[in-house]
């Protein structure tokens, strides 16, 4: 592995009656580099601080066995810039100490080294074995951290790390290269359609960390070290906790906020398709589900069911009476689930009045348009504006509008907020203006802003369960309620295994809510043999994701506009094979449901995910690391979807230290092998642990 710089200790330095360094420790520093620094240790207030060169390093405790990181230069670190952690750490014990021309801090299991060079290391405290340090460049210039001006007291910001041999690297959100393992890969930590940037990274090494900034940026996981990049922003800001990655969900839960707990609709089956046009459309597919007697807990209301983007409420020539679908849903015990987009065309009442307010995300160059887009009554696409989420006051108007159009007359509760990247054509953030700041340093933030939209709306309007299904989400989303599913995907096989890395990596990002658009999105054709295959398989694997929901643009698709729709989305849509397994996994979602609620409520207090990776549970089982196509469902179920076309068996690892047996056959296995067992098409394997009793087979 890559060694860190070599340390050179100096002279102790000599300790005040305060607590701070009343003379600086004499390091000494290397000559291999440019203007080489000795720096200046203090404590103040239970952190450690490092200045020199007009550089300063604060190391304060944060939760147990973490802390938090911030460099800026030019000034001491700033408060209150954007970031995902809450605004007070979890109390904890620390111990700071500064002798020999070094500074450390000891946070329980975790423990922090900087040498008079102002170079950082961290450390398990028991055994003092390396978890992760900072790395130079180059001998000579520049050092592990590099601000470039870019004007106006912003800098492009770079943090680098060691790299280690074997090192395996998780989390980071969710993408679609299909990789579970992301050491190799380069990542824009970027918010796109599908791309959801949530910067929280979990190694094998033993620790988990938080790159603190909403700022556009990247992270490089190469063989020859890490780097994190924001384009442009203020302040470098990471947390960093030691521990195995249960332990480590744990702590980031902690600093970061846990999701409310899941209401029991939301862990049943819901129905979607693009789209339900009318209101007798959406009540028919209800009332066909009842009477075919198949459970569904929500139905959802797609786009275009508006006036105008933008005016938030029913279109009467298409929803003539939402009271009175609302009461009937109510009675059938299915929740209504409402799409909110936070554009705004010209044509929207709201328009004249929040552009006056200042409540649009702002641009540094030309209009405040970001996106062309479809409405009603015109011929062609307009030029939509974004509301700014990161603004209170635009926040409490667009909640103003959500709550009179519809949780005030049809009780609606339930939201779908689509398109929350915000969904900029073209992308470009250099060219944004928002009210916590420029787009480089803040944009990545808009769309946990913009479920905190209808969090606190809710909470404020007396309402306890929260649910948002959202397109996008950063760190802390979850604090909010947010759902989060894998955007608009392919329709095929490929897709279909990309998924299973997509939700795990989620998971570890701190996000327990999660789904896909089962039988993907762009697509696919309920009568082709061939995707009603996919169908099946996915399916099966939705019924045992943490949301279950059905949606897709299936052909005959129609082009984009507010007359669209797209081919038949039921379960009774894909012939009577497809659709009796199909019934089949319904109605095990429905007897799992008890256990879903348990695990969610795990997630709810102790922050652990509900889809987990196998080493999360076995993280002494060298084999589970590498696991990308199987995963735990809470700690009890395995879960081995069936990710190839023509399938009728699947192998699948079981993990060491536990005994499994195959909920379908009730054949037992020792963990630490692999097994090959039948996987028919109306099957998915399913391996219950140390004897857990759950009713797979009804």
């Amino acid at each position: 592995m890559n060694q860190p710089a070599e340390n050179h200790p100096g002279q102790p330095g000599q300790q005040g009656p305060s607590g701070t360094s009343g003379q600086p420790g004499q390091g000494s520093a290397s000559l291999a580099q440019s203007s080489p620094t000795v720096g200046t240790f203090r404590e103040r207030d239970g952190a450690l601080e490092w200045s020199g060169r007009q550089e300063t390093v604060r190391i304060e405790p944060w939760g147990p066995d973490a802390v938090r990181v911030r460099a800026r230069l030019g000034g001491p670190v700033l408060e209150g810039l954007p970031g995902a952690l809450l605004d007070e750490a979890p109390p904890t014990e620390a111990s700071v100490k500064i002798e020999d021309g070094r500074g450390q801090l000891t946070v329980g299991a975790l423990t922090v080294e900087v040498d008079a060079e102002g170079l950082v290391r961290f450390l398990r405290t028991d055994d003092s074995a390396e978890l992760l340090t900072e790395e130079r460049a180059h001998f000579w210039w520049p050092g592990p951290r590099l601000y470039t001006p870019v004007g106006n007291g912003h800098h492009r910001l770079e943090q680098r790390f060691a790299a280690y041999e074997g090192e395996k690297l998780y989390g980071l959100g969710q993408h679609q290269h299909g990789l579970l393992d992301q050491k190799g890969a380069v990542l824009d930590l970027v918010q796109r359609n599908a791309e959801v940037t949530i910067p929280v990274l979990t190694s094998s090494r033993g620790y988990t960390l938080l790159w603190n900034s909403p700022a556009i940026g990247r992270v490089e996981l190469a063989g020859n070290g890490t780097r994190w990049v924001a384009d442009s922003a203020r302040q470098i800001d990471y947390w960093i906790t030691a521990g195995q990655p249960a332990d480590a969900q744990r702590r980031y839960s902690a600093v970061t906020g846990r999701t409310p707990m899941l209401p029991e609709w939301a862990a049943g089956f819901w129905q979607c398709k693009l789209r339900y046009r009318t209101q007798d459309e959406l009540l028919g597919v209800a009332r066909e589900y009842k009477r075919r007697g198949l459970p569904i807990d929500a139905i959802v209301c797609d786009f275009f069911h508006w006036t105008h983007l933008g005016e938030w409420k029913f279109d009467p020539a298409e929803w003539p009476d939402p009271a009175a679908m609302q009461r009937e849903l109510e009675e059938l015990g299915i929740k209504l689930v409402v799409s909110v987009w936070p554009s705004v065309s010209p044509l929207s009442e709201n328009h004249q009045l929040m552009e006056q307010r200042g409540y649009f995300i702002g641009t540094q160059y030309g209009p405040m348009a970001h996106a062309d887009w479809p409405d009603k009554e015109v011929a062609s696409t307009v030029q939509v504006a974004f509301y700014d989420a990161t603004n209170p006051e635009a926040r409490d108007f667009m909640w103003s509008r959500i709550k009179e159009n519809y949780l005030d007359p049809y009780g609606i509760t339930a939201f779908w907020l689509d398109a929350c990247e915000p969904e900029l054509k073209p992308g470009f953030q250099e060219n944004l203006r928002y009210w916590a700041g420029p787009g480089l340093e803040v944009g990545n933030m808009y769309p946990s802003e913009n479920a905190r939209t209808f969090y606190e709306g809710m909470i404020a309007a007396g309402e306890t369960e929260i649910v948002t299904l959202n397109r996008s989400a950063w760190a802390g989303s979850q604090r909010y309620g947010a759902a989060l599913w894998s955007g608009d995907i392919g329709t095929d096989f490929a897709t279909l295994r990309r998924q299973i890395a997509a939700g795990l990596n989620t998971s570890l990002s701190g996000i327990p809510w999660w789904n896909t658009d089962i039988g993907g999105f762009h697509g696919g054709d309920p009568d082709d043999p061939a995707y009603r295959e996919v169908m099946i398989r996915w399916f099966q694997f939705g019924a045992l994701s943490p949301l279950m929901r059905l949606h897709g643009f299936r052909d005959p698709g129609m082009p984009l506009g507010p007359d669209m729709t797209g081919g038949p989305n039921e379960v009774w849509s894909y012939g009577e094979e497809a659709g009796t397994i199909m019934e089949k996994y319904l109605r095990l979602r429905e007897r799992l449901k008890p256990y879903v609620l348990d695990v969610m409520r795990a997630a709810h207090e102790e922050g652990l995910p509900v889809m987990r990776p196998l080493f999360l549970e076995f993280p002494d089982d060298q084999a589970t690391w590498s696991v990308a196509d199987s995963y735990l469902f809470g700690p009890d179920l395995l879960v081995a979807p069936v990710l190839t076309a023509g399938a009728s068996v699947r192998t699948a690892y079981l993990p060491a230290g536990a005994r499994w047996t195959d909920a379908w056959t009730g054949t037992s296995y020792e963990g630490g092998t692999n097994v090959t067992v039948d996987a028919p098409l109306d099957r998915i394997p399913l391996f219950l642990r140390d004897g857990a009793a759950l009713p797979i087979a009804g």
